[in-house]
């Protein structure tokens, strides 16, 4: 059984026509012209890492039905071309035999062509969390963006980010269970919550605990109360293997049951470890734990709203 939560269609606040100009796609005369197929060369900076060849086989047989809806939008590089845009819609029109194909051509460096390609691929939901995330990283490392101008050029909040971001600190067998859609990217913050998941232990704990959520297909939410109940307990599971427990500097559950419940239900609702003090006078402290920079920001959105995170951020 698969652990895939139910997909929500992306909408992102800016497109290809925003990094290109106006005249980036379709319907605008004089725009096009037809590329012999040999002086194409695929994306070197694709994010996507993997191309269904079923679905290039459909998209060709669509292709074959209605002809070439879309041109693709092409890098001129010396005589040959880069693809910015529509590697799909070239092989599958490579595959109907084409000598040639309608394009856009667009100068562009590569960080624009990269962007391009996370754009595109993300409105079309084409990408896996681990691609976009890496797509992110990539930006950031080789182009030295920061988080906040990723975020602008992929018309995406800070806090969306850098939680997709955390992804990447996953193990490699939970990173390609997210990337194959086994677990979706929610799993994957769920299980990077566990206590002490830098360490060696933990990581097997994390490990543990996602084939367990894909075996069983838990929801998100299913995960996340088992968090909780282990950042509660100290962090031991997985078959009975225990070790020591060091002290949790929030302190116990409130063995008040009335308070408990409280902790519970803002566990539940912030999808992390809460403890609540009450005072003999009524009032009191609730203490929330965040794991990083990126938790707190989704902390923040969550209790406060997108304004206040961009209050943060910018």
């Amino acid at each position: 059984m698969t652990a895939k939560a139910p997909g929500k269609k992306r909408r992102l606040g800016r497109g290809l026509e925003a990094l290109m100009g106006d005249s980036a796609g379709p319907g605008h005369p004089g725009g096009t012209e037809n590329v012999p197929l040999y002086l194409i060369d695929p994306n070197p900076l694709q994010p996507r890492a993997n191309i269904d060849p079923e679905s290039v086989t459909e998209l060709a047989a669509s292709i074959a039905e209605s002809g070439l809806l879309q041109p693709l939008v092409l890098r001129p590089l010396g005589p040959r071309f880069q693809i910015i845009a529509g590697e799909r819609r070239f092989r599958a029109v490579q595959s109907l035999g084409w000598q040639s194909v309608a394009a856009v051509c667009r100068d562009l460096t590569d960080s624009k062509m990269l962007v391009a390609g996370l754009v595109e691929n993300l409105q079309r939901e084409d990408l896996s969390p681990i691609e976009e995330a890496a797509g992110y990283r990539r930006l950031m490392d080789e182009f030295g963006l920061t988080q906040e101008q990723v975020a602008a050029q992929v018309g995406k909040g800070r806090p969306t980010v850098a939680n997709m971001l955390r992804l990447l600190r996953l193990p490699g067998e939970i990173r390609d269970g997210v990337a194959r859609g086994e677990l979706s990217a929610g799993h994957g913050r769920a299980l990077l919550g566990m206590p002490r998941a830098e360490t060696a232990a933990g990581e097997r704990r994390l490990i543990a605990l996602g084939r367990e959520t894909i075996d069983k297909g838990w929801s998100v939410r299913q995960l996340e109360h088992r968090v909780r109940g282990l950042q509660t307990s100290g962090g031991a599971a997985g078959g009975g293997q225990t070790e020591a427990r060091e002290r949790d500097p929030m302190g116990a559950p409130a063995s008040d049951p009335a308070v408990r419940r409280v902790e519970l239900a803002l566990e539940r609702g912030l999808a992390t470890r809460v403890r609540v003090r009450a005072r003999a006078n009524g009032g009191g402290t609730v203490s929330v734990y965040f794991n990083d920079d990126g938790d707190l920001l989704r902390l923040v959105e969550r209790i406060a709203g997108d304004e206040a995170v961009a209050g943060l951020t910018g």
